[in-house]
């Protein structure tokens, strides 16, 4: 274990004694790979941040009928067990809310300030109405059958327009479907542009190192001897880029926020984006090292098979 040890601590001196010969051309391949990281890093955080708040959304679908001005209360009234026998259907307990008229009047009035507005128009113009909520359907409820509900309750006599009040929620939840889709998509395409990156840098590094190989060998170092020290620069480039990528992250969350803060006052809202918690940092840190070390271990595989030919 001693001797182990030994070695890997030999071959990670070696490595930086080969970054700090040429720092330049070390600093700009992490600038290059600290990039393309970036985006990923940046899409990730953005995700993480509003993920919270869709999941707190009420996504219990709420179904508003609304009756046809000119029909009567009684009418209004009788076609409320009908609503509710058919909103039963789905198998999820059903909560059924009238709404009178003069209510939804009452309410427009003292929420929107349009008294004079709607006194002008005489007569109410709104029409009775019901919410039908249907409880616990985010467990297991299948959104079609939502959309199957309201279209049969547009066949109901009296019913001028049926709208479900719940399908943005649907609409963000697919959303944020496609965002993961497409920062899956970024986060591989981006991730071959760091082994390429990676790759491109260690075979440069073997061929200046050809000479010093060569005579490795002839002394009777192994292969995973010479390829120890490549390893360890290919996973160096790794990790600095991606704490670079994550330190850049960080200092464009602060001119966002205050573009954001100033948004969400208006909806007498606090959100700011934050940054990602120390787990999800390290699961990246050790994401880019591993690419790094990928990219390392491809180059020098190929290079020394050159070399012994």
């Amino acid at each position: 274990m001693t001797g182990w040890f030994r070695h890997h601590g030999f071959a990670l001196a070696d490595a930086f004694r080969h970054l700090l010969k040429t720092p330049g051309n070390f600093l700009l391949n992490v600038l290059v790979v600290s990039i393309a990281l970036t985006l990923p890093f940046a899409g990730l955080t953005l995700i993480e941040n509003v993920r919270p708040v869709s999941e707190q959304l009420a996504v219990e679908p709420e179904i508003s009928v609304f009756m046809e001005v000119d029909a009567t209360r009684e009418r209004a009234t009788a076609i409320g067990p009908e609503i509710r026998r058919i909103a039963q259907e789905s198998k999820h307990a059903v909560k059924l809310e009238f709404i009178p008229r003069e209510k939804a009047l009452s309410t427009i009035k003292s929420k929107t300030g349009l008294d004079e507005a709607i006194t002008v128009l005489g007569n109410n113009p709104l029409p009775d109405a019901y919410v039908v909520k249907m409880t616990g359907f985010q467990e297991d409820g299948d959104p079609k059958i939502v959309t199957q509900i309201a279209d049969k309750l547009k066949e109901l006599d009296g019913v001028e327009y049926v709208q479900i009040d719940s399908a943005w929620v649907e609409r963000l939840a697919a959303l944020m479907q496609v965002m993961r889709l497409i920062l899956a998509f970024l986060a591989i395409t981006l991730g071959v542009v760091v082994v390429a990156v990676v790759f491109n840098t260690i075979r440069l590094q073997v061929m200046t190192q050809r000479e010093e190989i060569e005579v490795s060998r002839l002394v009777g170092a192994t292969d995973a001897f010479i390829c120890r020290p490549f390893y360890y620069t290919g996973a160096l480039l790794g990790l600095i880029a991606g704490g670079v990528a994550l330190i850049t992250v960080a200092i464009g969350l602060q001119p966002l926020n205050t573009a954001i803060a100033d948004f969400a006052r208006l909806y007498a809202s606090e959100f700011r984006l934050a940054n990602l918690d120390p787990l999800s940092m390290l699961t990246l840190l050790g994401i880019s090292a591993a690419l790094g070390f990928l990219g390392a271990v491809l180059s020098v595989s190929r290079q020394l098979r050159r070399l012994q030919d």
